[in-house]
C-alpha cells in the first residue's frame, strides 16, 4: 500500500509542467496496470476472484483520490518577472530625422488651410532645429510681431518624418 501510494506522489510530483490531462492517462495507465496484475497473478477459484476484484476496486479508488488530491495541492504559480519593453532609442544620425509631432500646428495669419511646424516649439523639443533647411523656413506676420516656422510637406520631402514621441 505503502509503494502505491509514493508512486502516486512521484506520478503527480514528475508533471508539474504538463497540463490534467497527462496527469489523468498515467492514473489510467497505472490503474489499468494494476488490475491487470491482479487478474492474471494465478488461476484461482470464483470465491477468490471476487475477492480480488474488490481488492483491485478499492485500490483503484485508493490511487483515484491520491491522484485527486495531488491535483487538488497542485495550484503553485509558475510566473516570470515583467520587464516591460523599452524600445532603444535611435541613433542621433537616424533621430534627426524624426519631427515631434506637437509642434504641427495651424497658425490663421499664414495661412487658412495650411499648418506649419512652429519654431519655438521645435527648439524646446528638438535637438537639431538649426540644421533644418532653410528653403523650408517661412517666416510671416501674426499683427503683433515676425514668426517663423516650417513647412511640413517641405521638411517630408527632404526625409523629415512628423512622429509622435
Amino acid at each position: 500500500m505503502f509503494r502505491i501510494r509514493s508512486a502516486a506522489k512521484d506520478i503527480a510530483g514528475q508533471t508539474t509542467g504538463k497540463t490534467k490531462h497527462h496527469h489523468r492517462f498515467i492514473t489510467l495507465v497505472v490503474a489499468a496496470a494494476v488490475a491487470i496484475t491482479g487478474f492474471t497473478a494465478a488461476p484461482a477459484r470464483a470465491d477468490e476472484d471476487v475477492a480480488k476484484v474488490l481488492a483491485g476496486l478499492a485500490v483503484l479508488g485508493i490511487i483515484g483520490a491520491i491522484v485527486n488530491k495531488a491535483d487538488d495541492n497542485d495550484n503553485h504559480h509558475v510566473s516570470r518577472p515583467h520587464h516591460p519593453h523599452r524600445p532603444k532609442p535611435l541613433p542621433p544620425r537616424i533621430a534627426r530625422y524624426d519631427l515631434p509631432a506637437q509642434c504641427v500646428k495651424y497658425f490663421p495669419r499664414y495661412s487658412q488651410s495650411r499648418t506649419l511646424i512652429g519654431r519655438g516649439c521645435l527648439r524646446k523639443n528638438y535637438r537639431y532645429e538649426h540644421d533644418l533647411p532653410s528653403a523650408c523656413r517661412v517666416t510671416f506676420w501674426n499683427g503683433q510681431r515676425n514668426r517663423t516656422g516650417y513647412r511640413p510637406e517641405c521638411l517630408t520631402n527632404r526625409g523629415y518624418r512628423i512622429t509622435r514621441r
